[in-house]
């Protein structure tokens, strides 16, 4: 009977999903779980996205300075190479110097061997110094997703969400790993190859950087149309994960509705437009190593003849034009690495770009956090007096929920919350809640507006039981423990008997140490009501939120958790939105709500005197039930 995009969490509720879009009784057709309101990935500017890695990288100082102090060693000891192999030539090959070449020989190789251990320890410590920085962005990311209001949720799906966390961390984690030493050791090796070129030979060295500019306009082109090819393959990454993602958890349903072949079909589509989009982006990166080696092998060959044809005429020697060869090499080598790379470093730039973009989305805590109004948030104990003046709200502008809902629930009263399907009875506790705020009117808790309430506070004190009881892969007595994580064994097994599921859990293989699957699979959805109702026992809340909490039990059951709410509510404010009419006969005050305004209100017996709405329901559940 929800009338929100979704099913609200509270502290002891089921977390947020978005709603199933398209066409078909399952609702599994179109572009699911609110997708076509996914705002599409933009291309941003390359320098604030790598100013912001840069940051998180300069935390672990202490890593880089020992990866560049081993990247200096490991490139400028191999930089003593061609210069070495050059010396051979002219001293100890022509003269034919045997002895002289076998030491020479023996030596270049212990520094190849050096260069080559500074470069392995170089990259154990790259290796811990980016997944560091990995774990801090990660956890950044995953903190400030657990700020950000129920909106923001709402028109993104799980799955696009948790490739966010996953796929595109792991891209930025790659390339933390590979790009970061190797644009250290390749701006050591082209300023150290360029110093021993021009001391080597000055033309020779002039001759090598005509074809630099050419370089750089290649890569220039190429990295623009790259780039957006990129982002846009992490876009519809995320939202293939996002389709298998509610594709898997709806498995019930798919089956249900023998709608196996429509799922095939539209993952084939997702699966399609990837593949698209990703050989675009890889034909366009992949342009780039082999033009640059088109341009460096012309290099290479025009320094050959001009060193050529200068040794020919003892302007230089064969050494010397072997040396500036294997250094001209080094010089464009980082070129062709990064090059080849650049795939890598360009799917990390569009996954960082996703990852800081829900970073920069508003928190629900902003004013908080920003502390702008310079407001002392309310954080005492609630007593329960709850007051709606002329609450408007809808979730889009246009199309209201709530149109001008007065009520008043004193400390201690029930209230009961009843209406057809969309009424908007599930909208007023996410208002009271504070998981959205009204558009207009006022919400007071205790006197004062909730929106001067601290909202940690708020909800610490609001214990909420839904329609769709959400457990944790985690033991019974974890999931229970939940509304209180310092509750003892012994409150938590007595919240249980309180909530009559004790009895059950006892029966499962280890009792409250029995582990239960992902989202309570294991248990029916009866016993997953009835931990979640221990959950909110236990919290010991002032205020008590019961959305349709007994809809999912038998009669029986029922029966056993009424007497246990009763207990439970004794003292407290409690608002019940029911289905079952019988279960709210002894509220306090009974609210029908019809099209998001209260068209009655009164107790069980002044409304059936009234003879109007809620009367009629009453009767025709008491029909059927007959």
């Amino acid at each position: 009977m929800a009338e929100s995009p979704n099913r609200n969490s509270g502290a002891m509720g089921a977390p947020a999903s978005p709603p199933m879009g398209g066409p078909g009784p399952m609702g599994m057709g179109g572009s699911g779980h609110g997708r076509g309101m996914m705002p599409k990935a933009k291309p941003k500017k390359l320098g604030p996205t790598l100013k912001r890695l840069w940051n998180y990288l300069g935390r672990q100082r202490a890593g880089l300075v020992a990866v560049f102090i081993l990247t200096a060693l490991s490139s400028g000891i191999a930089l003593i190479g061609p210069y070495l192999i050059g010396r051979a030539i002219d001293l100890y090959i022509i003269p034919r110097d045997y002895d002289g070449l076998l030491w020479l020989c023996c030596f270049l190789l212990g520094v190849y061997a050096f260069s080559a251990a500074m470069g392995w320890v170089q990259g154990f410590v790259m290796a811990g110094v980016s997944q560091r920085t990995v774990r801090e962005l990660r956890r950044d990311l995953f903190a400030r997703m657990q700020k950000l209001p129920l909106r923001f949720f709402d028109s993104r799906t799980h799955g696009e969400l948790m490739s966010r966390t996953t796929n595109d961390i792991e891209n930025v984690s790659n390339s933390l790993n590979q790009s970061v030493s190797q644009l250290i050791n390749s701006l050591l090796t082209v300023v150290g190859s360029l110093a021993l070129m021009i001391g080597l030979n000055v033309w020779l060295t002039l001759v090598s950087l005509v074809t630099i500019p050419v370089i750089m306009l290649v890569t220039g082109q190429i990295a623009k149309r790259t780039r957006k090819h990129f982002t846009a393959q992490q876009q519809h990454l995320g939202e293939l994960n996002g389709y298998i993602e509610e594709t898997v958890t709806g498995q019930k349903v798919v089956k249900s509705f023998h709608r196996e072949e429509q799922a095939i079909r539209q993952f084939q589509s997702h699966n399609e437009q990837l593949r698209n989009v990703s050989i675009r982006a890889q034909i366009t990166s992949g342009l780039m190593g082999p033009v640059n080696n088109v341009v460096n092998n012309f290099s290479f060959a025009l320094i050959a003849a001009i060193g050529g044809w200068m040794a020919l005429r003892d302007l230089t020697t064969i050494g010397i034009v072997v040396s500036f060869l294997n250094y001209s090499r080094q010089f464009t080598r980082p070129i062709n690495e990064l090059a080849n790379q650049f795939n890598m470093i360009q799917s990390a730039i569009a996954g960082a770009e996703r990852v800081f973009e829900i970073m920069d989305a508003p928190s629900e805590y902003e004013e908080e956090e920003r502390g702008g109004t310079k407001r002392d948030w309310i954080r005492r104990d609630i007593r329960g007096e709850v007051r709606f003046d002329n609450v408007t709200f809808g979730y889009r502008e246009d199309v209201p929920v709530l149109k001008n809902v007065t009520l008043i629930a004193k400390p201690g009263d029930t209230i009961a919350l009843v209406g057809p399907t969309g009424a908007g009875k599930t909208t007023i506790v996410n208002l009271l809640t504070r998981f959205y705020d009204i558009d207009q009117g006022s919400i007071t808790v205790d006197g004062d507006p909730v929106r001067h309430w601290d909202k940690n506070r708020l909800r610490e004190q609001l214990g909420i039981v839904l329609q769709d009881a959400y457990l944790f892969s985690e033991t019974v007595r974890e999931n229970i423990r939940y509304g209180r994580l310092d509750a003892t064994d012994e409150q938590i097994e007595a919240a249980a008997k309180l909530a009559n599921a004790d009895g059950f859990i006892r029966k499962l293989p280890n009792g409250y140490d029995t582990v239960l699957s992902a989202e309570g699979g294991n248990l029916s959805q009866g016993q997953r009501q009835l931990i979640t109702i221990a959950r909110a026992i236990l919290a010991d809340p002032a205020i008590l939120i019961l959305d349709e909490a007994t809809s999912s039990v038998d009669t029986r059951t029922e029966m056993h958790i009424q007497e246990a709410m009763k207990k439970l509510m004794k003292g407290r404010t409690s608002f019940v939105i029911a289905h079952r009419l019988s279960t709210i006969r002894e509220a306090d005050q009974i609210l029908v709500i019809q099209g998001g305004e209260i068209i009655e209100r009164g107790n069980h017996q002044e409304l059936l005197d009234q003879q109007g709405f809620y009367n009629e329901l009453y009767t025709s559940q008491f029909k059927r039930v007959v």
